[in-house]
């Protein structure tokens, strides 16, 4: 019993940990942008709506202090800054794979069936 529950205080523990890095609204949403390839600061802001100028600096810059990511500037007028994951970010897309993965299984398919519940509720004029 004693070995389960130190075996469960570390899993919280890593998870606390995990979550200090990736969580937040919009870093694993940067992430999954990154994915995808290598951006600039433009390409981020466009693909992320509703996230501020200051927001995204801020997450950009709490992902490089943590190793997620690589921040290239480039020696030219005007200056040109790219984005990529790092190996130990490139390390999360399993993650972010699951979570896909869950939300397909769970999530959406929870949310189709009630909007076909609503949708059969209204043919039927039941509320």
């Amino acid at each position: 019993m004693k070995a389960e529950a130190e075996d469960n205080s570390r899993l919280t523990c890593e998870v606390e940990t995990t979550i200090k890095v990736i969580g937040g609204r919009w870093k694993v949403l940067i992430i999954r942008e990154l994915m995808i390839g290598v951006k600039r600061f433009g390409e981020l802001q466009r693909a992320l709506p509703g996230i501020t100028q200051k927001m995204l600096t801020q997450q950009l810059r709490e992902m490089e202090e943590d190793g997620i990511i690589h921040r290239e500037i480039y020696a030219q007028i005007p200056p040109k800054v790219e984005y990529s994951l790092t190996p130990l970010g490139a390390s999360l897309q399993p993650i972010l794979y699951a979570m896909h993965e869950w939300a397909i299984e769970h999530y959406l398919s929870r949310f189709q069936n009630n909007t076909a519940v609503r949708m059969h509720n209204s043919e039927s004029n039941e509320l």
